[in-house]
């Protein structure tokens, strides 16, 4: 049985003890639910928002407790910047392990980070690993239609890269443009809202 802890923060292991995927801890503990799962890193893909409490929190939690934090920003509904993904892979390769992988309810930002882990890490023959990130159940992902990019973009990435590793072709060539482009041509011009056009600033979802 999981403890209420799990599944109140919808915690799940990507990678048993290298790096685990998480809701945003709105109900508190977050201290006692690092240390629980010994997390030495948290990747919060929500981007950084000084401005709110649940942000100072959770870097004063992490300090207090030695813990690494990474700001990673993600839209679930806009297309990535290519210095999004270049910042998400960077933030991989630094964090100590294990690390866990974090947004608001751990659905959607997160498996899709989820995914890029396992692919940046194990490479493509982990693609099964990686989609399988966005299942129902128990990650509970149930996209919005504006939210259905998320799912698509592995199987785009490993057709762009033409073999060569995530970090490299997200480096070199990915442009959200031609992400479009492709969404567009499968028929899928309405999985997205747009591309990321407000550098700087944090999405909330």
């Amino acid at each position: 049985m999981r403890a209420l802890g799990d599944v109140l923060y919808n915690f799940h292991w990507v990678v048993p003890g290298k790096a685990a995927r998480a809701a945003q801890a709105y109900a508190g503990f977050l201290g006692p639910f690092l240390g629980k799962h010994r997390i030495a890193a948290v990747i919060n893909l929500r981007g950084p928002n000084p401005t709110w409490r649940w942000w100072r929190y959770e870097k004063r939690v992490c300090a207090r407790r030695g813990v690494r934090h990474f700001d990673a920003m993600l839209s679930s509904k806009r297309l990535p910047t290519r210095q999004m993904l270049t910042e998400l892979i960077a933030a991989f390769d630094a964090a100590p392990e294990p690390l866990l992988l974090k947004c608001s309810g751990g659905q959607d930002r997160t498996s899709f980070a989820a995914a890029l882990y396992l692919l940046h890490t194990k490479g493509w023959g982990a693609m099964d690993e990686a989609r399988a990130q966005f299942a129902r159940w128990p990650y509970l992902h149930l996209p919005k239609p504006h939210q259905r990019w998320l799912k698509l973009f592995p199987d785009y990435a490993q057709h762009e890269s033409a073999g060569r590793p995530l970090g490299e072709w997200l480096t070199h060539d990915y442009a959200p443009e031609k992400l479009k482009t492709w969404l567009d041509a499968q028929g899928m011009g309405d999985a997205f809202r747009g591309l990321y056009d407000k550098p700087g600033t944090a999405p909330g979802t």
